[in-house]
């Protein structure tokens, strides 16, 4: 057997080694996290540098932009300037040339006949009305290329003075040339042409509104009243606009202005469907939000609670009007499943009763191993053996990664902070009260109870209790929830053990605390605050469960979960231990009061604390967080967990040597940290080396499986799903879970992290237990570390899997 590999002898000699190796590994991790607060400074600093700079620029980008906008504004208004002069302009125009329509109309339709015969007379005997070279024609060509024909060119002598005649008459109009060309265009077509439109499409318009023209104006019996058009027939352009000749242009012009009048229309109907859409879209929005936003109160649907949904026969009238729509009317309630729905306003330590019996039985044995619940527990001699219910009254990511995996890393939802900020009040006390409902039922104590456990652990944050300004957690719905599972507890004879998960500023910066990011617990500017803050609910808490029908269940109180003491200072954590531990005493709690070792090591506990006598310390023990055990290859981790773990419990309860009285409040069976969100929403893993925190001495970028990625590290096989594992990795499993129990049991016992989980096989008892790696029993156990186990490598485990 002491050939096998991996395989040491326990000795002194062994012990002073691997403490030498811990204070060595713990001194590398203090500078590298020493650095890494040091590299954070400067990041934090460079990205205050960095904001600023962008706040800067996007104030000159604003300045600019608003001078545009004004630029724009001013150009609009010289635009709308020069219009409504052009439009005076053609008013005057138009008056002018209707003074002299009336000059030249005779009345009754007559003709001036001296006038008509004068102009037979005046023509030449050599040329005709409809010569070679048209007037008209002559007259549009000279119009639209300056006039470069000079009078009498391919004219007749009697007609070289009235051409000199119109020549001066338009050279006072050049200054508006472009407008003449435009109406001339529209004249000669009655059709406007559109930039972009089909030229030949054009053309063909143009010839039908020619033709309706051309049609109406020869039409049989049409009356003609000028006698300037009988004389002369029809005006040119140029003597319409030089205002000679009768009639008016807008004969010639009827269709394109409805043209016009019809484009117009279009425009100004398009305008308002966008002004519309402009305004009912953000107001959609905003409406929505606000339903959203919404307090669930009396609008919760039916159709969404849980099918065993009643209200046993009460009415809405024994409620008290002013508890209405709060949290002490049942009908806001998502689920009354096992509650007491007779209304209280009754408190204890500020604490509602408002869900619990007033009657309770404590006459019930969790199993033979351990007394009846109302008998004494002997604590230090008897084992726990308990379970945590993890991510039910707190929410951790990798327990429940379907709240975290829909959003992306641009909503930068990574904890129930930023979740519930997400969704907003009322979407979030929704989401939650039917997490809390259907995670954690009266079933799963049933089956706690039905595993061999005696004790449970009930994790949850402070906001079960009370919420401060700036909070977006869900207030005091999770109390409700928590009353009903220690009732549970009761029914199958499991003692409790309460863990304040999350204290106010969060004691560690971790995502199970509620909230990621930089501690505010005895550090940073509330850090104070915050601390007082924790004496305060456990002032309520210890109050409210002193009253004598939780003398028998809620046995062990933790005073808050992993406190991060290497970044902490270290007195103040134990000042406000000690504070703490008087006030809860001061409020005659009589149970075993835990607090944690807050990571420095179960060594650097010995002679602290020791003015109760019903203290424990916790200590959580992975191997999965820390890389030099992490590389260890299968047989030395069962190994390190016989022989390493056992070492540390059992100096640890030796007060010569540690604290006293210790137990393991954590751990699992998983030999990776490849479970999905394990080290946060969007990071990798130690193990493939893909764990980028953003922290270059928290990140870890290189792979540190055993096999050091030859042959490459993958965690594919660690998530598969257990009925694709090989029956010598079951067997592996399953060992090293019940070496672990074997070594805390020589301390007082353990918890389990935990019992269900969504995916994460190997964190979760209840899907281990269905696999096969966990036993049935957690006291009926297979492997014990006195007996010789193979060596797995020669049996064909991989080390890479």
């Amino acid at each position: 057997m002491n050939q096998q590999r991996g395989w040491k002898e326990y000795d002194e000699e062994y012990l002073a080694q691997v403490q030498a190796r811990e204070r060595r590994m713990e001194r590398e991790r203090m500078r590298r996290e020493s650095d890494g607060r040091r590299r954070e400074r400067d990041e934090d600093r460079r990205a205050r540098e960095q904001g600023r700079e962008e706040r800067e620029e996007r104030e000159r980008q604003g300045e600019e932009r608003e001078r545009e906008r004004e630029e724009r504004k001013r150009a609009r208004e010289e635009k709308e300037t020069r219009r409504a002069e052009r439009a005076r302009i053609r008013e005057e125009r138009e008056r002018r040339r209707a003074e002299r329509g009336k000059r030249d109309t005779h009345t009754d339709g007559e003709v001036d006949t001296g006038r008509e015969e004068r102009r037979l007379d005046s023509r030449d005997d050599g040329y005709k009305d409809n010569s070679d070279i048209d007037e008209r024609e002559i007259m549009k060509k000279e119009w639209k290329t300056g006039m470069k024909h000079k009078p009498g060119d391919h004219l007749p002598p009697h007609r070289t003075k009235r051409k000199a005649h119109v020549k001066e008459k338009v050279t006072e109009y050049t200054s508006d040339e472009d407008e003449r060309k435009s109406m001339f265009k529209e004249w000669r077509t009655g059709f406007k042409w559109l930039p972009g439109l089909n030229k030949k499409k054009q053309e063909t318009s143009q010839g039908r509104i020619r033709a309706t023209m051309n049609e109406k104006r020869d039409a049989p019996g049409r009356r003609i009243i000028s006698g300037t058009v009988l004389e002369k027939g029809r005006p040119t352009l140029y003597e319409h606009m030089l205002g000679k000749g009768g009639g008016s242009v807008s004969e010639f012009t009827d269709e394109t202005a409805f043209k016009r009048r019809r484009r117009k229309r279009i425009v100004i109907c398009c305008i308002i469907v966008v002004a519309i859409l402009l305004i009912a879209i953000p107001v959609g929005v905003f409406v929505n939000k606000k339903n959203k936003e919404s307090p669930p109160s009396q609008a919760t649907d039916k159709s969404t609670r849980p099918s065993n949904y009643n209200l046993q026969g009460v009415t809405k009238d024994s409620i008290p009007p002013e508890a209405q729509g709060t949290l002490l009317d049942p009908f806001t309630w998502y689920d009354t499943v096992d509650f007491n729905l007779t209304y209280t306003a009754e408190t204890v330590g500020g604490l509602s009763i408002m869900g619990i019996n007033s009657t309770w039985d404590d006459d019930i044995q969790a199993n033979p191993n351990v007394p009846n619940l109302e008998d004494e527990f002997q604590y230090g001699k008897v084992p726990i053996r308990g379970m945590n219910v993890g991510g039910w009254l707190n929410l951790e990511p990798f327990i429940t990664p379907s709240f975290f995996s829909r959003y992306s890393a641009r909503d930068g939802v990574i904890d129930e902070w930023t979740f519930t900020s997400k969704l907003g009040p009322a979407k979030s006390a929704q989401t939650l009260e039917q997490h809390y409902s259907s995670f954690i039922t009266r079933d799963t104590f049933v089956e706690i109870r039905n595993a061999g456990f005696d004790h449970v652990r009930i994790p949850f944050g402070y906001w079960a209790v009370t919420t401060y300004d700036g909070d977006p957690y869900v207030s005091k719905i999770a109390w409700r929830y928590m009353l009903r599972g220690i009732e549970y507890c009761r029914q199958n004879g499991l003692r409790v053990k309460l863990d304040l998960h999350g204290a106010p500023g969060s004691q560690n910066g971790w995502n199970h605390s509620g909230r990621q990011g930089p501690a505010g617990w005895l550090n940073g500017t509330d850090g104070d605050l915050n601390a007082q803050r924790t004496l305060d609910i456990h002032d309520q808490l210890s109050t409210f469960f002193t009253q004598p029908r939780y003398k028998n269940l809620v046995t062990v109180y933790g005073l808050v979960n992993e406190p991060r003491m290497v970044d902490l200072d270290t007195n103040k954590v134990l000042d406000w231990t000690s504070k703490a531990i008087s006030l809860i005493r001061k409020n005659n709690y009589p149970g075993v009061l835990v607090f944690g070792d807050g990571f420095m090591g179960l060594d650097k506990w010995q002679g602290k604390l020791q003015e109760d006598d019903k203290l424990v310390l916790d200590v959580h023990q992975y191997v999965i967080f820390n890389v030099d055990q992490l590389k260890l290859e299968h047989t030395d981790k069962l190994n390190f967990a016989c022989k390493g773990w056992t070492a540390q419990t059992v100096r640890s309860q030796n007060k010569q040597t540690g604290f006293g009285p210790t137990m393991c409040g954590e751990w699992s069976q998983a030999d990776t940290d490849c479970a999905t969100f394990l080290n946060n929403v969007g990071v990798g893993s130690r193990w493939e080396g893909t764990l980028n925190s953003g922290n270059a001495s928290t990140s870890v970028m290189r792979p540190t499986c055993p096999t050091e990625n030859d042959p490459v590290c993958q965690c594919k096989d660690s998530n598969a799903d257990p009925s694709e594992y090989t029956d010598v990795y079951k067997q592996w499993l399953r060992m090293f879970a019940e070496a672990q129990m074997e070594s805390f049991e020589k301390g007082w016992g353990w918890f389990y992290w935990t019992w269900q989980t969504e995916r994460a096989v190997q964190w979760s008892w209840k899907l281990g237990m269905q696999a096969g790696i966990l036993p049935t029993k957690a006291y009926d156990r297979d492997f014990k570390c006195e007996e010789p186990y193979p060596d797995f490598g020669a049996m064909g485990l991989p080390e890479n899997y």
